[in-house]
């Protein structure tokens, strides 16, 4: 029953349940979940679930990389780095956590938050694999702050996007607002 982050259900897991009804009550059981790895160690987490027999799906993306040489490379990375998605049901929940590289599936403080099964199958649509990419930027409701300038240390909350990435902040220092459009290469996201 093993199933990689490549195959998709149909091929494998899908032919089993079709035969067995015991596997298939066990089938409608199961969620999708994040799960929470160790940085940089998506794809070897991704096996050590393989080989516990853990339907697993991490999301990847190429991209082209530039070394200092000046050679270039295609590289296939983790879309959401650090995370990697598990179908599983309640019992399974300790072979997940036991794989080298999980730390932890993600969830609230009482529980694991299972995830739409529309999501991650559409994440798993040849469709989406040819189209998507991280994306990084600033996103509105973000708290932000001003890196450069007359402004410089300044925060606030991305209100809104403007033509040609200029931004709308809202500064709450002295608990006033105003707007005012400040350049993105002058702004960075404040982590908490």
């Amino acid at each position: 029953m093993r199933i990689s982050g490549s195959q998709t259900i149909g091929q494998t897991y899908g032919d089993q349940v079709s035969q067995n009804p015991a596997i298939m009550n066990t089938a409608r059981d199961r969620s999708w979940y994040a799960v929470y790895t160790v940085p940089q160690h998506e794809k070897s987490a991704l096996k050590q679930l393989d080989i516990r027999e853990i339907e697993s799906f991490l999301p990847t993306y190429e991209t082209v990389r530039v070394w200092k040489n000046r050679q270039r490379m295609k590289l296939i990375l983790p879309l959401f780095p650090t995370y990697l998605f598990v179908h599983i049901n309640s019992g399974e929940r300790t072979k997940v956590l036991q794989a080298p590289g999980v730390l932890q599936i993600v969830g609230n403080s009482r529980e694991c938050v299972p995830l739409p099964d529309s999501e991650v199958e559409f994440l798993r649509s040849g469709f989406c694999r040819q189209r998507i990419e991280p994306y990084c930027d600033l996103v509105i409701g973000e708290k932000v702050r001003i890196k450069s300038g007359v402004m410089q240390g300044f925060q606030g909350t991305l209100v809104r996007k403007c033509n040609s990435m200029r931004f709308v902040l809202t500064f709450e220092s002295i608990n006033q607002h105003a707007a005012i459009h400040v350049d993105a290469e002058d702004l960075e996201p404040i982590v908490a």
